[in-house]
């Protein structure tokens, strides 16, 4: 199982978090990008991602919470990213953003709320190379992980497509074993909120 790492919520600023996640055998930086308008919160320009991402090698899995996700495509495929994430609700177009993106030379993901079924992907999941299955309501970190989203991974692994399947939001080394079907998850407050980076990680991966 992949590990993607999420510096959003951490007992340190950012450019120390994305340094010590840089250190640790994490297969991602997962940077989460909020609008204010999809979901409540605003967080960061590509200013101070680009300005931060300077402290870390690893790919990025960007994940973005965004009304337009159209608006950020060329920005954030500048960066070292590898996979760039929009969220299913957020469009009318899929296809559109899914080409786009594709576009860049990046590999494209879609993102579903717990409350969003698998199967409205079916037309589109032969086009994409990841579907992030939100465990928590998308916006906020640090929430508790909902369990009984467990069954759209199966859900998903049964389409047997050439996209991963990867689940964010509460996990850590006691929910993991909700996800263990999973090809990646995102980790961030129970990895970032500790003081061994690397132990976490490990937790999860065993």
């Amino acid at each position: 199982m992949k590990i993607s790492v999420s510096f959003i919520k951490s007992k340190y600023n950012e450019k120390e978090t994305i340094k010590l996640i840089d250190k640790t055998d994490a297969d991602y930086l997962h940077v989460d990008i909020m609008d204010g308008k999809f979901v409540e919160q605003k967080n960061y320009s590509f200013k101070e991602i680009k300005r931060l991402v300077k402290y870390s090698t690893k790919k990025l899995d960007v994940h973005l919470m965004c009304e337009n996700p159209s608006k950020y495509i060329k920005d954030y495929a500048l960066l070292n990213t590898q996979y760039l994430t929009f969220h299913f609700e957020a469009v009318k177009n899929p296809n559109e953003i899914i080409n786009e993106i594709h576009s860049y030379g990046i590999k494209c993901g879609i993102s579903i709320k717990p409350s969003t079924l698998v199967e409205s992907l079916k037309p589109y999941i032969n086009n994409i190379e990841q579907v992030l299955v939100m465990s928590v309501e998308p916006g906020k970190g640090g929430q508790e992980f909902m369990s009984d989203i467990a069954f759209k991974i199966d859900q998903l692994q049964e389409m047997n497509s050439n996209f991963i399947v990867s689940v964010d939001g509460g996990i850590n080394n006691e929910t993991i074993n909700h996800v263990k079907n999973a090809d990646m998850v995102v980790s961030g407050s129970y990895v970032c909120l500790s003081d061994n980076y690397q132990e976490k990680i490990d937790n999860l991966r065993n």
